[in-house]
């Protein structure tokens, strides 16, 4: 039997049949016994089909279902709008909304549960378009939303469009008096939340007379999502000492958070809250935990949740592909990846071969990588390579010092270049001091992305270390006359679960002047066994005394050098950059390494170099 007939002509395209969106198949049945005999009188009344299809919702049974279903038809019997609604959501829970949307079109009468539950529906599949749409069809029917439809409604307020109506449907929320309730106030927040506005966000849940751990929740996540990291770690430690009880959405939102501030010992804490808590083994929450653990450079910790996970998704096997990679760990990225292929459990996907094609890019392995993506281009692989992988490949060419083949390349692709494809040329040129070429590319970047301080910088550095003064200072003008700003270079690093941030020649720390002392001491004890500053890496034309100074002001000198004042002998520093860490710095951090015996970790916006006895993972190759 089918009960599925033609939807509205707006959303007939997305469900070609009654249950198209996940092939269902209960897990057990109803008593059939006890079904039959409810369905064998046709005398049947609420009471009985109330009972048998809440019963049916409750075990997802859908064959069952729309058997209970066929019997009200076939006796004729009239339902109320009640049993009608829990049609509805029978259909919706057994993944089947071209049923559950015939059912609400028949519906002669509607009230504001069987419009919340169609709403719902679409809502909860990502349909957003489609549930808004239902939402002002419900107000035309003069139908007052209450809290339960305003919270649902306000979820697919995702797109630009949604956002503006989102807006709308607040000032609604409003007159109707249902801001101060927990389920639309959390609503709320999410959605301003994921649209960048987290002033908004903040402003709604600070209003909110209860808060409870979906609020808390939305916004200790918002913050995270849009890489405000401290005051997502700030606002969890007040909201836990307030005795939030958090559950496994509210740690994963920590602990992306922790991720981006790179902060082990603080991941580690919340790790043990975790544990403590007896949390069940949630998917999304071994993952968060194995990328957090891999940009604060413990990669072991990471591949030890990894392995003992029983259930891994393709974004479990990408995160430790991506933490591979990002380490310039470029065999583990291949074994890895033969591994997950082997397996045949997963299929890689596009991020999948991103994440392998950048760690042959990484790791030195550029004809690796180059016949991986000729297998993408053949076919054998089952991902069709898009202008991301083709960015890959030239950034692995570039690294190679392949700077002419990589130009070639570019003018060969399918795709317009982007101007991120273009400025992995210009970063190559300038590395390998490929003038020519890099000239030519900076100066088409500069046409296509006017305001990117770091397409200046980098050319700036290019004619810098050309010696090219004139066109260095043309730069700097240009600049200026457009009022392109340069995001000034951070360092920061955590003690004690502390973090202490630097910038350049910083003179705001408690103990600058201790700091201060300490980085000129190194740099002469240093000289002493061979370092030697690389001037090359000051973007001004002054003497080299004064270059030598700048330097010595770089933020992760300084952090670098806190780190040796704070922390015991033996213990590994760890400095995290928010830009890519000059030449001069790395070859200062080796010399750490190597002098105090020292293990230092470094973690710019690309990559980590991990230094030991002087040598780091990356071989001086990034």
């Amino acid at each position: 039997m089918r009960l599925t007939r033609h939807v509205l002509p707006s959303i007939r395209q997305p469900f070609s049949n009654s249950r198209n969106l996940i092939t269902y198949t209960p897990h057990f049945h109803l008593q059939q016994p006890l079904l039959q005999m409810a369905l064998s009188a046709f005398d049947t009344n609420f009471q009985t089909y109330n009972d048998i299809l809440n019963e049916c919702v409750n075990k997802r049974a859908f064959r069952e279902g729309q058997r209970v279903h066929a019997h009200i038809i076939k006796t004729r019997y009239l339902p109320s709008v009640f049993l009608r609604t829990r049609l509805i959501v029978l259909y919706t829970k057994c993944d089947s909304l071209g049923d559950a949307r015939h059912v609400f079109d028949e519906m002669h009468e509607r009230n504001v549960v069987s419009w919340t539950a169609i709403i719902s529906a679409y809502s909860q599949r990502g349909y957003a378009s489609h549930a808004l749409n239902l939402f002002l069809q419900m107000l035309r029917s003069g139908t007052e939303p209450n809290e339960f439809t305003f919270a649902t409604v306000l979820t697919s307020c995702t797109s630009s469009t949604g956002f503006i109506l989102g807006r709308q449907i607040h000032s609604l929320i409003i007159k109707s008096n249902y801001e101060d309730h927990v389920f639309v106030g959390s609503s709320l927040l999410d959605m301003y939340a994921k649209d960048g506005k987290i002033h908004e966000a903040q402003t709604v849940f600070e209003c909110l007379p209860e808060k409870d751990v979906v609020s808390c929740t939305a916004i200790i996540s918002g913050y995270a999502q849009l890489g405000l990291d401290e005051e997502a770690l700030e606002l969890f430690r007040r909201l836990q000492g307030e005795g939030m009880q958090s559950n496994y959405v509210t740690y994963t939102g920590v602990i992306t958070a922790l991720s981006g501030l790179a902060a082990l010992d603080l991941g580690k804490q919340v790790h043990n809250h975790v544990l403590r808590s007896e949390i069940p083994s949630f998917v999304v929450l071994q993952n968060s935990l194995i990328d957090m653990y891999s940009k604060c450079g413990n990669l072991t910790y990471s591949r030890r949740i990894f392995d003992t996970m029983y259930e891994r998704t393709v974004i479990s096997w990408n995160a430790m592909l991506v933490g591979y990679s990002k380490h310039g760990e470029g065999r583990e990225v291949l074994n890895l990846f033969t591994l997950m292929r082997e397996g045949k459990k997963v299929k890689p996907d596009s991020v999948t071969m991103l994440a392998v094609l950048s760690g042959c890019s990484h790791g030195g392995l550029e004809d690796t990588g180059l016949n991986i993506f000729h297998d993408m281009t053949s076919g054998k692989i089952g991902v069709e390579p898009k202008m991301e992988h083709y960015g890959c490949v030239v950034d692995l060419l570039g690294r190679s010092g392949r700077v002419e083949e990589a130009f070639e390349f570019i003018k060969s692709m399918p795709f317009e270049p982007t101007a991120a494809i273009w400025g992995s040329l210009l970063g190559a040129s300038r590395v390998h001091s490929n003038v020519d070429i890099g000239e030519l590319v900076g100066q088409q970047l500069l046409e296509i992305e006017p305001g990117n301080a770091g397409n200046y910088v980098i050319l700036s550095n290019l004619y810098a270390s050309a010696g090219r003064w004139e066109d260095v200072r043309s730069l700097r003008d240009l600049m200026l006359k457009k009022a392109v700003a340069k995001e000034p270079g951070r360092s920061w690093i955590e003690i004690d679960q502390v973090l202490h941030n630097f910038h350049a020649s910083d003179h705001s720390h408690p103990r600058r002047e201790e700091i201060c002392v300490k980085v000129k001491e190194l740099s002469v004890s240093f000289k002493e066994v061979g370092y030697v500053p690389d001037l090359s890496c000051v973007l001004h034309d002054v003497d080299e005394e004064q270059k030598e100074k700048i330097l010595l002001g770089h933020s992760e000198k300084l952090a670098l050098s806190f780190g040796l004042i704070a922390t015991a002998e033996n213990v590994p520093i760890r400095v995290i950059k928010n830009l890519r860490i000059c030449v001069d710095c790395h070859n200062f951090a080796k010399y750490i390494s190597k002098v105090y015996d020292r293990e230092v970790s470094l973690r710019d916006k690309n990559r980590f170099h991990r230094i030991v006895g002087g040598k780091c993972s990356c071989g001086d190759y990034w």
